[in-house]
């Protein structure tokens, strides 16, 4: 006899079509199908989809909130960042006047030092002039005295007798004075 592959099973054991094609338990398997559908319908309708949408809304809760933070706290970043620029505009402020009354002080300072350094040496120049004026003074008494025997001197080298002292000291005091 001969075997047809698509009625029979290796084994021999089934004949017939596939069997969700048989006509005779067609009816029954939408039946089923029917019932099995409905029941998953449900299932998935009343236990895993809001399972799933209160997953969802927690998300999107969530990452609102996680937003909004993100939002506070840049917020609260850029309100340090102007406090902190603040204080340092205020800090370098503060060091500029700083340095400014420091400049001045030391100017000032300097200043003071630098007139009393010039009223000691205008004080050293004057006793330096008086002591010049002194020395000068005393060194033409001398050279008044020093012309004198010098003009005699000479005087006495050239016409070999000494002049009298009271000539040599009028030529002297006329050649001082003119």
């Amino acid at each position: 006899m001969a075997t047809n592959a698509h009625t029979e099973a290796p084994g021999g054991a089934h004949k017939g079509p596939f069997p969700p094609f048989n006509a005779e338990t067609f009816a029954s398997q939408l039946v089923w199908l029917a019932i099995i559908f409905v029941a998953l319908y449900l299932l998935a309708a009343r236990v895993a989809l809001p399972r799933v949408a209160s997953i969802l809304e927690s998300r999107r809760d969530r990452i609102a909130g996680d937003l909004a933070e993100a939002q506070r706290l840049k917020t609260e970043s850029d309100e340090a960042l102007a406090t902190y620029e603040k204080s340092l505009a205020d800090a370098r402020s503060r060091a500029q006047t700083l340095a400014n009354q420091m400049r001045e002080q030391q100017n000032a300072q300097a200043e003071a030092a630098r007139k009393a350094l010039e009223q000691s040496l205008n004080a050293k120049l004057a006793e330096a002039e008086k002591f010049i004026t002194v020395t000068k003074a005393a060194a033409m008494g001398s050279v008044r005295g020093i012309a004198a025997d010098t003009a005699g001197a000479i005087v006495a080298r050239m016409i070999g007798s000494p002049p009298r002292a009271a000539a040599v000291e009028a030529a002297v005091d006329d050649v001082l004075k003119g």
